[in-house]
């Protein structure tokens, strides 16, 4: 689901030649996620699969903020005042810290992983701003696509909590503190929009945000 909803965003910018309604911020605070949680496909070969989804999940995230920042028409499409309500150091500067306190054990790659799971939890927000503001300018009303995007974006962690649910019933002494307290607030964040997604999506219309 993960993977759709980039497939998503990628067909959105490359068939409309434009990037309205997309978060660079959010783009590169992804890539930040990506990189510092699969830095260790230099040197930690689990299967072939795994290997190819890293490399995927990177450079498709790399490609996104390619195109919102050089590839023209669509860079021209970008709309800077609109994504910059949330500076990203409030958001990084946190997630470094707190990922040096609740941490499993002290390792750089370890470090990056922990980091990489808490900014993940928050990535969505300047995101979520962004749709906020142009909903203000059409009605209230999300652009379908890029509601289609966030949705996806969100509902892979929702199939990842029930996941560690399935594992708690079934693994004897499976726990993951961290990871299902990231992913808990990850979640929260999303509540808000999925409501009014799901509304849309019963009633046939298109995602309308309370203005």
């Amino acid at each position: 689901m993960h993977l759709a909803s980039i497939m998503i965003l990628i067909f959105k910018i490359r068939s409309r030649k434009n990037c309205a309604g997309i978060s660079l911020k959010s783009q590169m605070l992804y890539v930040l996620v990506f990189v510092t949680r699969y830095l260790d496909l230099f040197w930690n070969f689990n299967s072939l699969y795994n290997w190819i989804m890293k490399v995927i999940f990177i450079s498709t995230s790399v490609y996104i903020v390619y195109l919102m920042k050089f590839v023209q028409p669509i860079c021209l499409t970008y709309r800077k005042e609109t994504d910059d309500k949330l500076p990203v150091i409030y958001l990084i500067a946190p997630c470094a810290i707190l990922a040096l306190i609740f941490i499993e054990f002290y390792e750089f790659a370890e470090y990056l992983w922990t980091f990489s799971i808490y900014l993940e939890a928050v990535a969505i927000l300047p995101q979520l701003m962004v749709v906020h503001e142009y909903a203000k300018n059409d009605g209230g009303f999300v652009e379908n696509l890029t509601s289609h995007y966030v949705f996806t974006l969100g509902g892979y962690r929702f199939m990842y909590i029930l996941n560690w649910i399935y594992r708690v019933a079934t693994e004897k002494g499976y726990r993951s503190w961290r990871v299902w307290i990231a992913g808990l607030i990850q979640t929260i964040i999303y509540c808000d929009f999925f409501f009014y997604y799901l509304k849309a999506f019963k009633s046939g219309g298109r995602t309308r945000l309370p203005l």
